[in-house]
């Protein structure tokens, strides 16, 4: 009998040296956000910025990736992933890359940018350190503003340990009621309705603050009256939310999630938060009470809930320590006709590229189309959208003037789902015909289809994208969508709405477009493929594939063929990347860029042996977005478009300011620019669009006008080899 091969701890086997643990590289995606708070190239309070930002993404990595892995261990399945990480192997792996990242965070913002925001006149405060006065005047705040918002929670045997809000700060309590010899326990939470950073005022040059917890602690003894206080501090609980929703049908699924959404504040606790040096009979009372290993307990010395920091941001009222503003550009064509119908026709298909671009195009197509009579119908797809939504409005108008409105809401949208039901129930009211999903499957492809008469003949017309009908994230995340009146683009889009909304089975073959769960993977694989066996030692095949995450096992081991096969690939993953370089795949490289704004569009090249191809795509190369869900990939075959995505594509493969090289040890190179050099690729790429609409306005009148373009070579051999040292130096240390 063949005896199996057993493999030592902590010894990787050739095939798992392929790739890197999806939790752990998400970790690593989060060290480079930090690093912009780092980073002295970025002005003050958007270092400040950073920091809030990687503790938001802190918050959900904890309540739904660390989550997952814990309900692994605790059902039994600790089985190893691709890259031979056991779930167990990863908490532990996580809660040491995060320990070192905390400190990193806590140094940088105390150490660093709350000292040099005090030259700038900001100050933060215990009320202990302010003068008698003023710290009365605080407390005639206190009695005014905040002591009618506060509930105290008691505990004992009259009132059970209370449901306590995830993310929330809340304030520990023992004390001796006047009637009693035994310690009592209460807790407060802390509004987040209210002002976190309280203003003080003490006169002073430049702008005082407390945090509101401090105010609150200070005057505890308003709270509890008769009581003697032994002990209190803030801690903050982070809950469990990586559930799944059972979706058999369209009633049934939105009354599971709305169950679902009232069960959130019942979860187990998955993290608890506390001041450092936080000890004594109250945290260990607290500690019994949570009852979680010490591997979920972090103590820090820089204040909870970092994300708040945003509104200091705000509060400090220093423009001059914030990157310049970089105002929305109109495309021309917007611009020269009154109407997106007139300017679609005119132009045939026009990139719209947020926040460089407006946004408004987008939402004037949806008020146009809401109030044209020769509109017969709008279709479109919504994953998230702003809490206000303009979007959601004018569907509403459209359906109410009689239009056939059909939306598609995706209910399952993790932490918008009470947002979306809001607006489904909205737009029902209102007349439109709203479909919640697929069963199975999360609708995440972003697609809005018009149907208008013209001339007597019916032309349909369509805006496909790379990111959400949100508003508000258009200004923040860097995106890419086309509107068109392509007939065999609409014809598709037309076809997926009637799969989405219906029983109508996919087409065996689409006329331009592919998606997920149907045909999306087996496309972007069969051209993955094609440029292995085009590609010859003079001719190299060519990949060019920018996208937010890249974790499918497949994707991945059909990569590494292509990188062993000689294709030319660049992979531009701002986040999650499993792909771990083997030694020998020089021409193989993978990069992440992190800046202003969120780097969330998905772009392909294949090179297709000189009959070159360029694709948009709503899905990353998950496992979850090419088998679960429903997607769009969809071509760009206007050349003057497609000359515009590859130059955007160049700005960011030649950018020495913000990008990190992943390297075979699985660290990413960081940069260490101490200014801006003309190489950041979004600052490029705001220039560049700026110019090629100033030119496409100017060029009636014949006048010349110099465009902005990048290099035409290809920078990926330009890395410094002393970058990538000094980095695995900084990362051992």
């Amino acid at each position: 009998m063949k005896k199996e091969k057993v493999t030592k701890p902590g010894k990787k086997t050739p095939d798992q040296e392929l790739f890197i643990s999806r939790e752990l590289s998400w970790i690593d995606f989060n060290s480079r956000v930090l690093d912009e708070a780092l980073s002295p190239a970025n002005p003050l309070l958007e270092r400040l910025k950073f920091i809030a930002i990687f503790s938001s993404n802190l918050d959900e990595f904890f309540m739904v990736r660390i989550a997952g892995l814990r309900q692994l261990v605790k059902m039994d399945q600790d089985l190893p992933d691709p890259a031979g990480n056991r779930p167990s192997e990863q908490l532990a792996a996580a809660r040491r890359k995060l320990d070192r990242l905390l400190k990193r965070q806590s140094r940088a913002l105390c150490d660093d940018i709350l000292p040099a925001l005090e030259t700038y006149g900001v100050r933060l405060r215990k009320p202990a350190e302010l003068s008698a006065t003023v710290r009365a005047e605080l407390s005639g705040y206190f009695r005014l503003q905040v002591l009618p918002v506060l509930t105290p929670l008691a505990v004992d045997q009259a009132h059970p340990f209370p449901i306590l809000n995830s993310g929330a700060i809340e304030i520990a309590v023992s004390m001796r009621p006047a009637d009693r010899s035994k310690l009592v326990y209460a807790f407060v939470e802390v509004p987040e309705r209210l002002p976190r950073f309280v203003e003080v005022p003490d006169n002073q040059p430049g702008r005082t603050f407390v945090l509101l917890e401090e105010l609150i602690m200070d005057n505890l003894g308003l709270l509890f009256s008769g009581c003697e206080l032994e002990e209190f501090f803030p801690f903050r609980i982070t809950r469990d939310m990586d559930f799944s929703v059972e979706d058999e049908g369209a009633e049934d699924l939105l009354q599971s999630i709305e169950k679902k959404l009232l069960q959130r504040r019942h979860r187990e606790p998955i993290r608890l938060e506390v001041p450092v040096n936080t000890r004594g009979a109250l945290a260990d009372w607290l500690d019994e009470q949570f009852r979680l290993d010490d591997q979920f307990r972090y103590a820090s010395r820089a204040p909870l809930h970092l994300k708040q920091f945003f509104e200091l941001v705000g509060r400090a009222r220093l423009p001059e320590l914030l990157e310049p503003a970089w105002p929305a550009i109109m495309p021309a064509p917007f611009v020269e006709h009154k109407s997106v119908f007139e300017a679609i026709s005119a132009r045939g298909t026009i990139l719209v590229a947020p926040p460089f671009h407006s946004f408004t195009p987008i939402l004037r197509l949806l008020q146009e189309a809401a109030d044209d009579p020769d509109v017969l119908a709008i279709k479109q797809t919504l994953y998230r959208v702003s809490g206000n939504s303009p979007v959601v409005r004018s569907l509403q108008r459209a359906a109410e003037n009689g239009k056939q409105v059909t939306v598609v809401v995706e209910l399952k949208a993790r932490f918008d789902e009470g947002n979306n039901i809001a607006w489904a129930r909205l737009l029902e009211e209102s007349g439109a015909h709203v479909v919640y999903g697929v069963a199975g499957l999360k609708v995440h492809s972003k697609a809005l289809l018009v149907v208008r008469r013209e001339e007597g003949a019916i032309r349909r017309y369509v805006h496909l994208s790379t990111g959400n009908y949100n508003d508000k994230t258009a200004a923040l995340y860097t995106d890419l969508g086309i509107m068109s009146s392509a007939p065999d683009l609409c014809f598709d889009v037309a076809n997926l709405f009637n799969v989405l909304t219906g029983y109508s089975s996919p087409p065996t073959e689409w006329r331009k477009i592919a998606a997920s769960p149907f045909d999306l993977r087996r496309r972007v694989m069969w051209m993955i493929e094609r440029e292995i066996s085009n590609s010859t030692p003079d001719r190299p095949g060519r990949i060019i594939a920018k996208m937010n995450s890249l974790s499918d096992e497949k994707m991945i081991r059909l990569l590494h063929k292509a990188a062993d096969a000689g294709v030319e690939i660049d992979l531009i993953v701002r986040g999650i990347c499993c792909y771990k370089p083997r030694p020998g795949q020089e021409n193989l490289r993978i990069i992440s860029i992190v800046d202003r704004y969120l780097e969330h569009s998905r772009l392909f090249y294949f090179f297709n042996n000189g009959d070159e191809e360029y694709y948009l795509s709503s899905a990353d190369w998950m496992f979850r977005n090419l088998d679960r869900r429903v997607e769009l990939l969809f071509p760009v075959e206007d050349e003057k478009i497609r000359a515009e995505l590859m130059t955007l594509l160049r700005f960011q493969l030649a950018d020495t300011d913000k990008q990190r090289r992943l390297l075979g040890s699985g660290i990413y190179t960081r940069p260490t620019v101490p200014a801006y050099t003309g190489a950041r690729s979004q600052a490029n790429s705001y220039r560049y669009i700026k110019e090629l609409a100033e030119r496409d306005r100017r060029s009636a009148t014949g006048e010349a006008l110099k465009v902005f373009t990048a290099p035409e070579e290809h920078p990926h051999r330009a890395f410094a080899d002393d970058r990538e040292e000094n980095d695995a130096e900084e990362e051992e240390r």
